[in-house]
C-alpha cells in the first residue's frame, strides 16, 4: 500500500468508530443535550413564523368571512351588541333587533374607524410576537453554536493530545515507515474533519430533519390538497439527491488523493530545496509539480461540475414547486376554498423544505469525510507499540556495565543487520566501533537506547536484561551525540535543555563552557535567548555540533554515546571537542562510533565491524599488530592524509 491508498478506507458509517469517538465526549453530554434542545426549540420557533404571518394576513390584514361572522365578541361597539359580516362590496353591521326582520345597516364612520383600529392593534401584537419568535430563534441558534463549538473544540483538544502522545511513544521504526506529511495530516486535516462532524453535521442534521418534517406537517395541517400538489416533485428530488451523493463521493475521494500527492511533493521539494538548487534541477521539479497540480485541477473541476449541476437543479425543483403553489394556490384562493395567507405561508414552507434537503446532501460529504478521518485517527491511536515498556527495575542511576550476548537484529524480515554480536564493557570504559558504512555500528547504538528490540540474543545493563528497565529511564541515562544534529526552532536555551525546566541557566552555561561552546554563544547579543531557526540553518556545522555536545552533557548521562560526533567538524573545532571529551568520558561508560581512527587511540577497546558481525576486537596497538582490517583502515587513512598534506 502506498501513501495514498489510505483514502480507500472511507465508509459511510461505522458504529464501532462512533462509540470510540463518544468516549472523548465524557463530561460533555449535558452540553450536547442542551444543544439538541436549543436546536429543536429554534426549529419550532422558526416553523411557527409562517403560520403567524398567515394569521396576520387572513384574520386582520384581509379578514376572512368566517372570522367576521363567528367572532363578534372580539369586536364590540358602544352603540350596542352587533355582529359583523362581509358583503361583496362593503362591510355591514347586523343589529340583532333588525336581524329578526332580515335587515342590516352599514358601519358608521366612527364604527369603521374603531374596527380598523382593532385590526391594526391585532396586527401589531402578532408582529411583536413574530419579532419575539425571531429573537428566540436567533438566541437559540447562537447558544447552540457556542455549545457545539465548545464541545467540538474540547473533543479535538483531547484527541490531539492523545494523538501527539501516541506519536511520541511509537517506536522509531514506525516513524521511519510513515511519511511526516501523513502524520501531520492526521493532526491537522483529519482532526479538522472530526470537528466539522460536531459543529456542522451531528446536531445540524437533526435540525434539517426537524425542519423538513415540521414543514410538511405544517403544510398538511393548513391544506391537504395544496400539500400534495407542492410535494409532487419530491420523488424526483430523492432520486437526484441519491445520484448526487454517489457521484460526489467518488469525486471527493479523487480530490483527496490528488491533494495528498501535492502536499507530499511540496513537502519533499521544500525540504530538499538546497539539493535541488545545487544541482540546478528547479525546472525539472517545477514540471513534475505541474503534472501533479494539473491532476488535482482536473479532479477539483470534476467535483465542482457535480455541484454546479446539482445545486442549480435543486433550485429548479424549488421554483417548480413554488410555481405549483402559486398556480394552484392562486386558483383555490380565487375560488374561495383557501385564504391568501395560507398560499403565502406555503411559499415560505416550500423554501424551508428545500434548503435543508440541499444541506443534507452536502452534509453527507462532510459526514463521509469525517468517518474516514475518524477511522484513520483511531488506527493511529490503536497502533501497536512494538517497544513494550514493562519495567521491573527502578534504579536511580546506571553503573555502566554493558554486555551484548549473541545479539541478532534486522530492520526488515530476512535482512539481517547484526549477526551474533557479543562484547562486554565495564563501567567507566570507553569502547569504540569502526568499520565500513552499513556494517552495523550505529545500529548497536540504537539498540543500546532501545529504539528497537533485538530479534535474538540478550543485552544486559548492570547485569539485568535491557527489557527490565523503563525505556524512558534508559534514554534519560544513556545520551547520544549524533553526527546529524537536529535543532528545533526556538532559542539556544531550549535546544540545549530540550524544554526541561529543571535545568538552570547556570547548568547550561557550565555545560557550554565544558564543550567550548560558550565562546560563540556569547557572541550573540541575546546569548541563550538567541533565536534558532528550524534545523539550525543559520549556525555552522561546528556550532551545531558543539550545541549537541552541550545538550548531552547538561543531562548528566551515566552512559555517553558519540556516534561519529566529530565527523563533520573542522580540525580546529575538533580539537576543542576532543579537549572536552577527555574530561567528559572520565569515570563514565562511553561508546564511540568514529571514522577518524586518530580520535579513538585511547579507547579501552576497539571493535571492528564487518557486514554486521564483529571482525576484530582489541586495543589500538593490539589491532595494529594483528595486521587485519583495522590495520588496513589505519594504513589507508594515514596514506590519504599524507597525500592531502
Amino acid at each position: 500500500m502506498n501513501q495514498f491508498d489510505e483514502q480507500k478506507l472511507e465508509k459511510f458509517y461505522d458504529g464501532k468508530l462512533v462509540k470510540k469517538l463518544a468516549k472523548y465526549t465524557k463530561g460533555l453530554w449535558l452540553l450536547l443535550l442542551m444543544s439538541a434542545l436549543l436546536l429543536l426549540a429554534g426549529t419550532l420557533f422558526d416553523l411557527l413564523q409562517p403560520r403567524i404571518i398567515s394569521t396576520i394576513i387572513d384574520d386582520y390584514l384581509v379578514p376572512r368571512q368566517s372570522y367576521l361572522q363567528e367572532e363578534p365578541q372580539g369586536f364590540a361597539l358602544e352603540e350596542g351588541n352587533f355582529s359583523i359580516s362581509k358583503e361583496p362590496t362593503s362591510v355591514v353591521l347586523k343589529d340583532q333587533n333588525l336581524e329578526k326582520d332580515g335587515l342590516s345597516r352599514s358601519l358608521s364612520q366612527e364604527e369603521n374607524r374603531a374596527y380598523k383600529d382593532y385590526r391594526y392593534k391585532k396586527i401589531i401584537n402578532l408582529t411583536l410576537f413574530l419579532l419575539a419568535l425571531s429573537i428566540l430563534t436567533y438566541l437559540s441558534a447562537m447558544l447552540e453554536q457556542i455549545a457545539l463549538n465548545y464541545v467540538g473544540q474540547r473533543v479535538i483538544q483531547r484527541i490531539r493530545s492523545d494523538l501527539f502522545a501516541k506519536l511520541e511513544r511509537l517506536s522509531l521504526s514506525f516513524h521511519e515507515k510513515n511519511p511526516v506529511g501523513r502524520l501531520v495530516t492526521r493532526m491537522t486535516n483529519d482532526l479538522g474533519n472530526i470537528n466539522e462532524l460536531y459543529t456542522n453535521v451531528i446536531v445540524t442534521v437533526l435540525s434539517d430533519v426537524a425542519i423538513i418534517l415540521g414543514s410538511i406537517f405544517m403544510m398538511f395541517s393548513m391544506n391537504v390538497k395544496l400539500s400534495f400538489i407542492s410535494l409532487s416533485i419530491m420523488p424526483l428530488l430523492v432520486v437526484v439527491t441519491l445520484i448526487f451523493q454517489r457521484k460526489v463521493r467518488l469525486a471527493y475521494r479523487d480530490v483527496r488523493v490528488k491533494l495528498a500527492k501535492i502536499n507530499t511533493t511540496l513537502n519533499e521539494n521544500l525540504s530538499g530545496m538546497k539539493t535541488i538548487q545545487i544541482f540546478n534541477q528547479e525546472k525539472k521539479f517545477i514540471e513534475n509539480f505541474a503534472e501533479d497540480n494539473e491532476k488535482y485541477h482536473v479532479a477539483s473541476k470534476g467535483e465542482l461540475q457535480i455541484y454546479a449541476i446539482f445545486r442549480p437543479f435543486i433550485n429548479l425543483l424549488y421554483y417548480t414547486s413554488l410555481i405549483l403553489v402559486i398556480i394552484f394556490g392562486g386558483k383555490f384562493a380565487i375560488e374561495g376554498s383557501i385564504e391568501v395567507g395560507v398560499v403565502i405561508a406555503f411559499t415560505i414552507y416550500v423554501q424551508k423544505l428545500f434548503r435543508p434537503i440541499q444541506d443534507l446532501s452536502e452534509k453527507f460529504t462532510i459526514f463521509q469525510s469525517a468517518m474516514a478521518s475518524i477511522e484513520r485517527v483511531f488506527m493511529l491511536l490503536e497502533e501497536e507499540e512494538t517497544i513494550v515498556n514493562d519495567p521491573k527495575l527502578n534504579p536511580q542511576h546506571l553503573k555502566g556495565d554493558v554486555e551484548f550476548k549473541n545479539v541478532c537484529f534486522s530492520y526488515e524480515k530476512d535482512e539481517t543487520v547484526l549477526k551474533n554480536v557479543s562484547f562486554q564493557v565495564k563501567a567507566g570504559e570507553t569502547i569504540a566501533f569502526v568499520g565500513a558504512t552499513g556494517s552495523g555500528k550505529t545500529t548497536i547504538m540504537s539498540l543500546l537506547t532501545r529504539l528497537y528490540d533485538i530479534d535474538q540474543g540478550e543485552i544486559l545493563i548492570d547485569g539485568a536484561p535491557i527489557e527490565d528497565y523503563d525505556k524512558y529511564f534508559l534514554r534519560s541515562r544513556i545520551v547520544p551525540v549524533l553526527q546529524d544534529v537536529f535543532l528545533f526552532s526556538g532559542d539556544i536555551r531550549n535546544n540545549i535543555a530540550l524544554l526541561n525546566k529543571d535545568i538552570s541557566d547556570e547548568r547550561i552555561w557550565e555545560a557550554a563552557e565544558f564543550v567550548n561552546a560558550a565562546h560563540f554563544i556569547r557572541k550573540f547579543p541575546k546569548g541563550l535567548d538567541h533565536h534558532v531557526t528550524e534545523g539550525g540553518s543559520t549556525l555552522s556545522q561546528g556550532e551545531r555540533q558543539l550545541l549537541s555536545f552541550a545538550r548531552a552533557l547538561v543531562h548528566r548521562p551515566d552512559i555517553l554515546i558519540l556516534d561519529e560526533a566529530t565527523a563533520s567538524i573542522d580540525t580546529q573545532t575538533e580539537l576543542l571537542i576532543q579537549d572536552a571529551i577527555e574530561k567528559v568520558v572520565e569515570g563514565r561508560t562511553t561508546f564511540v562510533v568514529a571514522h577518524r581512527l586518530s580520535t579513538i587511540r585511547g579507547a579501552d577497546k576497539i571493535i571492528v565491524m564487518h557486514k554486521g558481525a564483529i571482525a576484530e576486537m582489541g586495543t589500538h596497538d593490539e589491532l595494529l599488530e594483528e595486521k587485519g582490517l583495522y590495520a588496513d583502515l589505519h594504513r589507508l587513512q594515514y596514506a590519504v592524509q599524507e597525500v592531502q598534506e
